[in-house]
């Protein structure tokens, strides 16, 4: 007699995957945070995600929200109510991206090129709040565009910010020798905590000018931009190609981002994808907004909030 050996079907660590595309581009989104796994444009990487057995590591692709980027020791206070968010960069004593990123989305609509999703934050004690996320995801002849709601569904005034976190590819080298353009004219004074200290410096004269295209080079970047310029349309455009046109990719927020959080991954632990792409991070708010109030979201009841940005590959 023989046996067989039933097998397992082990689920992906980031849970349900949901596939959309257009034309030669395809976009995998995760329930597990809403996260953008992947964006493809036939062989082209756009974005640096992961693979279905992974989960997602320093940020890659992920919604950061109620807050994104870094919150002194967790701890902050609003309209009388005191909050505490676990210490999750603990060499840096603070909280960093919020809760959305790990919790699952509910899926509420799917079409070819399509899908929304929406997420309930009930209160918890880093966040004593009721929020309600809709996000959705579509892919065209414009590239990819990402819009989000967020609703308050609490008694009183809830406070919110929201950023994202796609790495774009700069190509099978290091991002020494990728151009970068980035629209910004002032960077955020960070402290070694990687807080901001309420200072502005602008960046004409400096490496941190990338106002007209140039070449990475040996810049390293963990630095939050602002006073960004805007098309006609309001939106603030930023890129990151490949010398000789082999692929690239532009990224716009709306004006509800007035802040780009941009990263060479000097730090990261993983050493192949150490400066292997920029994370350029639309923001709501700068960081620490939840303790100081700067540009933070306050959501009044029955009270909506939206913003959408977008990536359009080369």
């Amino acid at each position: 007699m023989s046996s067989s050996t039933p097998q397992i079907s082990v689920a992906s660590p980031t849970g349900q995957q949901w596939r959309i595309g257009h034309g030669e581009q395809e976009v995998v989104i995760c329930e597990v945070g809403a996260t953008l796994r992947v964006y493809n444009v036939g062989s082209n990487h756009v974005i640096d995600g992961f693979g279905p057995a992974e989960w997602s590591q320093s940020g890659r692709g992920q919604i950061l929200a109620p807050w994104p980027n870094r919150l002194a020791d967790g701890r902050y206070t609003f309209n009388g109510v005191t909050a505490q968010a676990a210490l999750n960069e603990p060499e840096r004593h603070n909280a960093i991206h919020g809760l959305a990123r790990w919790l699952p989305w509910t899926l509420q609509t799917r079409h070819q090129n399509q899908l929304s999703l929406r997420l309930q934050l009930h209160p918890s004690p880093d966040y004593p709040f009721s929020l309600l996320l809709e996000l959705s995801y579509r892919v065209g002849r414009d590239g990819l565009t990402v819009r989000t709601t967020a609703s308050s569904l609490d008694e009183g005034p809830v406070p919110f910010g929201l950023g994202f976190h796609p790495y774009l590819t700069a190509g099978p080298e290091t991002v020494d020798g990728a151009i970068l353009q980035l629209p910004a004219h002032q960077t955020l004074d960070l402290d070694d905590r990687g807080l901001p200290t309420g200072g502005l410096t602008p960046v004409a004269g400096t490496e941190l000018d990338f106002t007209n295209s140039r070449f990475v080079g040996p810049t390293v970047l963990d630095t939050a931009f602002t006073s960004l310029d805007r098309d006609a349309d309001g939106r603030a455009w930023a890129s990151l190609d490949v010398p000789g046109g082999a692929n690239g990719a532009a990224l716009w927020s709306d004006p509800g981002f007035p802040y780009l959080m941009v990263y060479t991954g000097d730090t990261l632990g993983e050493l192949p994808r150490r400066r292997r792409a920029v994370a350029i991070e639309p923001m709501t708010c700068p960081p620490n907004a939840l303790r100081t109030g700067k540009d933070l979201i306050s959501l009044e009841p029955g009270a909506e909030w939206s913003g959408s940005w977008g990536i359009v590959p080369r």
